[in-house]
């Protein structure tokens, strides 16, 4: 089973269909703020499979965003962290991450968007995606 499919030849319709997903700019969030074995992303995101977590990591994986690694003395354990091209990513999610509060703002929808806390447990550590996301500025301006 491939799991990288051809990529549309437009930039940017490459760059979406890289990303687009229920989970994978999720998983991107996590593992920017470091290296997670599997299980703890499966618990550290509410509502994602193992089975669909395996899936999205290794699509990722295979588009260069993430890496496997494997430890000699655990056969069993692998961590996921990503590359320096999935790292590359974090401007650009905080971007959309601002555009999403834009866009609910305009649309004076911003009553429906969730903190991140509601899909990842516990956040994570250093801010992964630099304006938040924690849709305070959304719920002060209602």
């Amino acid at each position: 089973m491939a799991i990288r499919k051809r990529l549309p030849g437009l930039p940017l319709e490459r760059a979406l269909g890289v990303i687009s997903g229920r989970w994978k700019a999720v998983i991107v969030y996590v593992l920017s703020d470091g290296p997670r074995r599997s299980c703890e992303l499966e618990n550290q995101i509410s509502g994602l499979s193992q089975k669909v977590l395996i899936q999205q990591l290794r699509s990722l994986e295979a588009h260069g965003l993430v890496y496997r690694r494997t430890f000699a003395d655990e056969p069993q354990r692998f961590d996921y962290g990503l590359t320096p091209l999935g790292m590359s990513l974090k401007p650009i999610l905080s971007q959309l991450y601002e555009w999403g509060l834009h866009h609910a703002e305009e649309l004076k929808e911003t009553s429906s968007l969730l903190p991140c806390e509601a899909v990842v447990r516990g956040g994570i550590d250093g801010g992964a995606v630099e304006s938040g996301p924690r849709h305070s500025r959304a719920r002060n301006r209602k």
